[in-house]
């Protein structure tokens, strides 16, 4: 069974992609893989295993 996440990152007008690859390594960090990113950054869905 998967659990899914969806969050609107507060990136603010500057350093936008190295917060974004902070969120997204953070996440990844604890077992989430990013199912999809809206149109520009607008919200991410992130994915992962319920029963991990």
């Amino acid at each position: 069974m998967k659990e899914y996440k969806v969050m609107v990152p507060k990136l603010g007008f500057t350093n936008r992609q190295e917060k974004m690859e902070d969120i997204l390594n953070q996440h990844a960090r604890e077992g989430w893989v990013v199912n999809h990113i809206g149109q520009s950054w607008t919200s991410i869905i992130f994915e992962r295993d319920k029963n991990r």
